[in-house]
């Protein structure tokens, strides 16, 4: 009786793995299907870029004498991401088809660029607030967060004369690898400093409103 259990529950995931696998290949051959899914996702990225853009508005609305500040410009690169993520996702039948090949890969990496720019600003807000509250110079963090970003586009810049000149294939996955890394570093700032700024701010007073907000919002982007 268990050897016929043991048979009757190995036939059933075998079934279960061969039903999953037909209904993937049903999706991944579906024109339909893939078209759902692009335009779900250019929704989804149409929606973030507009809540960045109202997070804006309410800043400049509330504190126009500050001019352009680092949290402005973060919402601002933040609407401008997602909306070109939304837009590729939209036109996604029109990027696929693009020629020279480059310009495709240019429009799917963009945004990724974008993003480690947008995010890194996140993070060099983050450490400045760290550094000021610790008595350190902050001069030189823009500096670095400037120079980091001109070293990551120049080697992308890079990739992408190197794949229009010799059209290859493999050096078009370096750039999706390449791409990949940088998120990742994006990923360690945020780790790094955002982990920085919780701890700093738990050890302020519990009754304090502007610290139970800013120890909120990096929790919540953490």
């Amino acid at each position: 009786m268990g050897r016929l259990a043991l048979n009757s529950l190995v036939s059933v995931g075998i079934l279960r793995t061969e039903l999953m696998t037909e209904w993937w290949d049903e999706i991944n051959e579906s024109t339909q299907w893939q078209d759902c899914i692009f335009f779900t996702l250019s929704a989804a990225y149409a929606l973030v870029s507009a809540v960045a853009l109202v997070q804006l508005i309410r800043i400049q609305v509330r504190v126009p004498q500050y001019g352009w500040t680092t949290q402005k410009v973060f919402h601002l690169m933040n609407f401008i991401v997602n909306g070109v993520r939304a837009a590729i996702f939209g036109f996604h039948m029109f990027v696929f088809i693009l020629r020279p090949r480059v310009l495709t890969l240019v429009l799917l990496d963009l945004p990724g660029l974008l993003f480690f720019t947008t995010y890194t600003m996140l993070v060099l807000f983050w450490a400045e607030i760290y550094y000021q509250a610790r008595s350190l110079p902050t001069d030189r963090l823009r500096a670095w967060y400037i120079s980091v970003n001109c070293v990551i586009y120049t080697i992308q810049g890079l990739i992408w004369i190197y794949v229009w000149l010799n059209k290859n294939s493999i050096v078009g996955s370096m750039s999706q690898v390449f791409i990949a890394v940088v998120s990742f570093i994006a990923a360690l700032g945020f780790l790094l400093y955002g982990g920085r700024l919780f701890f700093m701010l738990r050890r302020f007073p519990i009754e304090s409103k502007g610290r139970r907000k800013k120890l909120h919002e990096v929790c919540r982007l953490n």
